[in-house]
């Protein structure tokens, strides 16, 4: 039944849910949006950061995002290390379309394999005092288990945005893939310049990854579910658009939860397919793009 207070508590989650999303969407929107590497392996890599957050916090009692802030450099090399490899083998021969698409479903299925290996296919939890616990007013709450990552969603939004705005290097990283030639001319290194926007692409998943794991309990094949949203989410933000992906992020969550509360959560994996076909139908340039 519709009340005013149900209303409300759909679009706030639906904010903070939304903040979440595009915090996950972030390093797609730097490999995919600014690099034009389609790195179909982002979310696996979400999910090896949730499950270092779960290992870090189940030893020794370390918070989630502390963690996922440690492991940032840690995965910023692995990212690198990607690139590399992934530039050797097919960038390098003008042979990335379909074989180096395939290299990142590779990269995904291993990590899903070894995370199986490691764990199982139990889900798993993290303890925070924050967790579990809401503020309330009236007839409207506000979990803090949604409320946390969603403010440190945007703090990591804010720190990528100025570095890519307000740096050599990060406006480097967005002229790439628009003018090679150009870049050259200016004295940066294509190839340096991609392999550092792609180590800060997977640098993000490392944030984003104990943010997950504080909302919803993981298991190594969950990555999954969320590759359609985080290709919605950098299509309907305009491909490469920062501000334009939390900004989508929280227009597709706010959608879902809205569908989820008045019409059921069987309907919600539908949103973010309709939303991308919507865009793609109207404004295929996205919110944002040019």
């Amino acid at each position: 039944m519709f009340t005013v207070d149900l209303l409300f508590n759909a679009l706030i989650a639906g904010v903070l849910l939304g903040g979440f999303y595009a915090a996950v969407s972030l390093g797609l929107t730097v490999s995919f949006g600014q690099l034009n590497i389609v790195n179909i392996a982002h979310p696996a890599f979400i999910i090896l950061g949730s499950y270092i957050a779960y290992m870090f916090n189940s030893l020794w009692g370390l918070d989630p995002i502390l963690s996922g802030i440690i492991c940032i450099p840690v995965f910023f090399l692995i990212g690198a290390g990607a690139y590399r490899l992934y530039y050797e083998s097919f960038e390098r021969k003008d042979d990335e379309a379909l074989r180096g698409l395939a290299f990142f479903f590779g990269v995904m299925f291993i990590i899903e394999v070894a995370l199986i290996m490691v764990y199982g296919v139990d889900f798993r939890t993290v303890q925070a005092s924050y967790i579990g616990q809401s503020w309330k007013a009236g007839g409207i709450g506000v979990p803090t288990r949604m409320f946390v990552p969603f403010c440190v969603s945007v703090a990591m939004f804010g720190a990528v945005y100025l570095y890519m705005s307000r740096t050599f290097n990060g406006r480097a990283i967005k002229a790439v893939a628009q003018d090679r030639l150009a870049l050259q001319l200016m004295g940066a290194d294509p190839v340096k310049i991609k392999q550092l926007g792609f180590g800060i692409s997977i640098g993000t998943a490392a944030l984003a990854g104990a943010l997950l794991i504080i909302i919803i309990p993981v298991e190594p094949s969950v990555g999954r579910l969320y590759i359609g949203q985080v290709f919605a989410i950098a299509v309907l933000a305009g491909l490469g658009s920062i501000p334009g992906t939390l900004v989508a992020g929280i227009v597709l969550g706010i959608a879902e939860s809205l569908v989820s509360t008045f019409f059921g959560p069987s309907w919600a994996p539908a949103v973010a397919f309709g939303i991308l076909l919507l865009a793609l139908a109207f404004r295929p340039q996205g919110l944002f793009g040019r």
